[in-house]
């Protein structure tokens, strides 16, 4: 069942080895076939250097296992709250890479200071507020997901396609799961970028109008960057 999808939610959770953004069994990618409600996402606590196509394991958008013979991730609720409210993407990463976690923890926004930020992201990439005790002691997973929809209320996910969790760690989507990594390896960077510009100078501020070019310039009605779609 759904052997293509299978194949690259397998090589997307693999380029998170390779672009070091996992240790051990962190971090998690996923998935989804719209058409048949279906997702597809890496099994709980599984090393990543024994994922296969097979051990991958099939959910439907309750959460129920269709296929697969191991448990998903426990992120799972997560990525099915975000596919519900973001009817666009088709993949979503959720990692605990050092630099984006850092600004998790520390409960800020990644803010836009620069044109390599705004190349990929419009605007700040927002923390969200605490969870209540409630939505904690209750279905928590699933709550993470409600949590960042309504962080996300009036925001644009294709515009800025990532979020940190208060106190948690980053999530990242895109049009598929490779997209989604990809957009999980850049966050990383920005967060870097970020933190080391706030160090020399915590003054710093980005121009709204050079910050809305280069954004536009790749994405938007006008876009002229790079050779065709996916550049």
């Amino acid at each position: 069942m759904l052997e293509d999808l299978r194949e690259a939610v397998l090589e997307a959770n693999q380029e998170l080895v390779r672009q070091g953004l996992v240790l051990y069994t962190w971090g998690n990618v996923s998935g989804i076939d719209r058409e048949k409600g279906l997702v597809v996402i890496k099994p709980s606590g599984v090393r990543y250097e024994d994922l296969t196509a097979d051990s991958l394991v099939v959910v439907d958008l309750d959460g129920r296992t269709v296929e697969g013979h191991l448990r998903p991730s426990s992120d799972t609720s997560t990525h099915i709250e975000l596919y519900k409210a973001f009817p666009l993407i088709g993949g979503v990463v959720h990692t605990h890479s050092t630099q984006a976690v850092a600004w998790a923890q520390a409960g800020r926004d990644i803010p836009a200071l620069g044109t390599t930020h705004a190349d990929y992201f419009h605007g700040a990439i927002p923390c969200t507020d605490n969870l209540a005790p409630e939505e904690i002691a209750g279905d928590y997973e699933a709550a993470t997901g409600r949590l960042i929809a309504r962080t996300f209320r009036h925001l644009d996910p294709m515009e800025t396609p990532a979020v940190l969790v208060k106190s948690h760690g980053p999530f990242c989507w895109g049009r598929d799961a490779a997209e989604a990594v990809y957009y999980a390896r850049i966050l990383e960077e920005v967060a870097l970028m970020a933190r080391l510009t706030l160090d020399l100078n915590p003054d710093a501020v980005f121009q709204k109008e050079l910050e809305d070019k280069h954004f536009s310039r790749k994405h938007g009605p006008g876009a002229y960057y790079g050779q065709g779609k996916g550049d």
